[in-house]
């Protein structure tokens, strides 16, 4: 078999007519992303394949890292097409790396070239990828089209204004851009920046926040606002879950030590989060929405570097830290209390699936596929993750109501990705047909691939078409 060629990943002749019958044509529904609204609406060109390949992938820098590129070439001054020069360098290294594939995927998908990118074939690239670059057809908004995008879920921080997704909602018919309510910031008293950000909250919200009570307040006013502008969703960074309880007036006094700059300890943090998060899914509930939880990242794990690049730079990793009793303590009094959400967990250790998906069965009613186990993100995003992720909720869940995939990315050349895991679940259910575990009957497992792929995801979200 070729590289990359019509039915790469695809092993058997069920998954080939599984992949070009019923999953290639189906559209996406981004549900997921972190792309930038302003980017989206105001549609500039990219400058150079450097601007919209390498800025911000911290997939790509990791790899540039270990392949010894010096950091200049990666997040520092360099020119452009150094950086892209040392990227193309570093790629033939990686074969078996996903990147490697989603790398020549966006090259033949967006740009036609089917060259393999390497230190010889670069100038080629380079000059042939900026020229298309330049045009009209490869700005930002041409782009999420060409891949058959009808929504995207961009990530927001419950003080943004949303002014860009209600400017695209006026102007743009292609496709619909969603905003995500993501409170981190009010979840995260002991960071720094905490009392600022209030301030920010209290703009947003046009009231004054100056107790625990008022802060959930202004955030359910920002929810029921988020709601009009469209949102259906929600979603939480976070990277370890603890469970713990504090009465009102504990709450209160914690929440003025924070606004005060002073020293907030674990078990405080703790009482906290829970008992913001706990108001927080009433409010996801009452406005119909889903809830997701993004579980068990480490963050920042190289002091130096976080110092001088900041977060989201690449050096994060996996958390294996226990999880499931404090997160059955919180869908329990959940449960009690307001009804969960629609909810995804998505855990960054594959080690937890079991877990997960034993507990969600605890907590599924009402609707099809009301609790998800999220699809393999990060680390995971590869086709053995992809494949994990799979074997996984088919083991014990239902496979057929599965939302399918997202991007997670801050790339708009990054919806190939979509393809990959269209193909490695192709790939899988062949596979299931050819020992005999499924029929190999198009009309079944047809349906299942559309409704993974696209139909699903639709269905749940209550988006509708876009």
């Amino acid at each position: 078999m070729s590289f990359l060629n019509d039915d790469f990943l695809l092993t058997t002749d069920t998954a080939r007519r599984l992949y070009h019958g019923h999953a290639a044509g189906q559209p996406i529904l981004d549900y997921h992303c972190h792309l930038d609204p302003k980017e989206i609406y105001e549609d500039k060109p990219f400058r150079n394949l450097t601007e919209a390949w390498l800025a911000g992938d911290h997939y790509k820098w990791r790899l540039m890292r270990a392949n010894g590129v010096p950091e200049e070439l990666i997040t520092g001054d360099a020119p452009d097409y150094d950086k892209f020069l040392a990227w193309a360098r570093t790629l033939p290294h990686a074969i078996g790396n996903p990147l490697y594939a989603w790398t020549h995927l966006e090259l033949r998908r967006f740009f036609g070239i089917d060259e393999r990118l390497s230190e010889q074939t670069a100038p080629d690239i380079w000059e042939r990828a900026n020229a298309l670059l330049a045009t009209d057809a490869f700005r930002r908004r041409s782009l999420i089209k060409r891949s058959q995008v009808r929504v995207v879920c961009t990530t927001d921080d419950p003080a943004d204004s949303l002014e860009h997704h209600r400017l695209l909602r006026e102007e743009e018919s292609g496709f619909a851009v969603y905003p995500t309510f993501r409170p981190d910031q009010a979840m995260n008293l002991h960071a720094e920046g905490f009392a600022s950000w209030i301030g920010r909250l209290e703009q947003a919200a046009g009231t004054a926040v100056g107790s625990y009570a008022d802060l959930v307040r202004a955030l359910r006013a920002r929810a029921v606002f988020f709601h009009g502008q469209g949102c259906r969703l929600s979603d939480h960074a976070l990277d370890t879950l603890v469970y713990g309880e504090a009465e009102p007036e504990e709450l209160e006094r914690i929440f003025a030590k924070a606004m005060r700059g002073e020293r907030i300890d674990e078990a405080e943090k703790t009482a906290y989060r829970t008992a913001l998060l706990l108001e927080l899914i009433g409010m996801y509930a009452e406005q119909g929405w889903t809830m997701q939880l993004h579980l068990h990242a480490s963050r920042n794990n190289n002091t130096p570097m976080h110092r001088r690049l900041g977060p989201d730079a690449g050096y994060d990793a996996i958390q294996d830290q226990p999880l499931a009793g404090a997160l059955s303590k919180l869908m329990d009094r959940a449960e009690q209390a307001s009804g969960l959400p629609r909810t995804i967990l998505y855990s960054l250790n594959p080690n937890d699936y079991p877990a997960l998906l034993a507990l969600m069965g605890c907590f599924q009613k009402d609707v099809p596929g009301k609790m998800q186990l999220g699809s393999g993100w990060w680390y995971n995003d590869t086709r053995e993750g992809m494949r994990r992720q799979l074997t996984m909720l088919a083991d014990h869940g239902l496979l057929g109501r599965f939302v399918g995939m997202l991007t997670d990315s801050r790339s708009f050349l990054s919806y190939t990705r979509h393809e990959y895991f269209r193909r490695v679940l192709c790939e899988l259910l062949g596979e299931y047909a050819a020992r005999g575990e499924a029929p190999d009957d198009d009309e079944t497992l047809g349906a299942l691939v559309e409704d993974v792929s696209y139909g699903n995801a639709a269905r749940y979200f209550g988006f509708g078409p876009g």
